[in-house]
């Protein structure tokens, strides 16, 4: 990761004893000129700096992902 990165929401990962789930944007993730994401991580340690799995989601698919994510919510 080359970019600017901005925290946006820090929470307790539920079913963990110390895990965290963040919620950052990166500018220029994959180098100069590529576009901004939005990147959600999960550690199942205290660290949440250093995230044991991440995902990056561009602007452009995040209305998409959170719909999909309130109809997982319904199901479980």
């Amino acid at each position: 990761m080359s970019g600017k990165v901005t925290q946006i929401a820090q929470m307790d990962l539920s079913g963990s004893n110390d895990g965290k789930i963040t919620v950052t944007t990166i500018e220029s993730p994959y180098g100069e000129g590529s576009e901004s994401v939005a990147s959600i991580g999960i550690t199942l340690s205290s660290d949440a700096n250093e995230p044991d799995w991440k995902v990056h989601i561009p602007k452009e698919n995040i209305d998409a992902v959170i719909d999909a994510l309130q109809k997982a919510k319904v199901t479980l």
